[in-house]
């Protein structure tokens, strides 16, 4: 499995790849629209954010966005393709965050986690500090989560 930088002209599968991991939980269609604008990625997007891709052959699997400066950052997306789930892309891909982010100086990032995720981020050593409001949907909170680098 290749992780690489992504491409601006990479942002549409990114927002694909996006919604299909968020779909995998069986939110409905409904749903599933509300967030389509806060997970879709302009090719501007990938460049500012620092989004990176896993590639199995010549399929991508999965990405994450890291943005922000030192010392504190954020971790805006990280998906998986729904059919490489449980493979080991989400872990990979976590590590390289966490690497970047050290060569960035970060102390820590931050990320507003699905709640289907937030076990996932605590395996990884997060800690949740918080809730925050929903950039999709009016009165849903998301567990907000933090990962300290130092």
């Amino acid at each position: 499995m290749l992780i690489r930088a992504a491409t601006p002209a990479e942002a549409a599968t990114l927002s694909e790849l996006a919604l299909r991991s968020k779909a995998h939980w069986g939110y409905d269609e409904a749903f599933l629209q509300a967030c389509r604008a806060e997970l879709t990625l302009r090719p501007d997007d990938v460049t500012a954010q620092r989004a990176t891709v896993a590639q199995d052959g010549d399929q991508v699997v999965g990405f994450y966005t890291l943005s922000g400066h030192a010392p504190e950052g954020e971790l805006g997306y990280l998906y998986v393709d729904p059919d490489h789930l449980g493979t080991g892309v989400g872990r990979r891909l976590w590590k390289h965050a966490v690497d970047t982010a050290q060569t960035l100086n970060l102390k820590r990032f931050t990320i507003d986690a699905d709640p289907y995720a937030e076990d996932f981020y605590l395996k990884m050593g997060a800690v949740r500090i918080g809730s925050v409001p929903s950039g999709s949907v009016p009165g849903r909170l998301l567990p907000q989560m933090a990962y300290n680098l130092s």
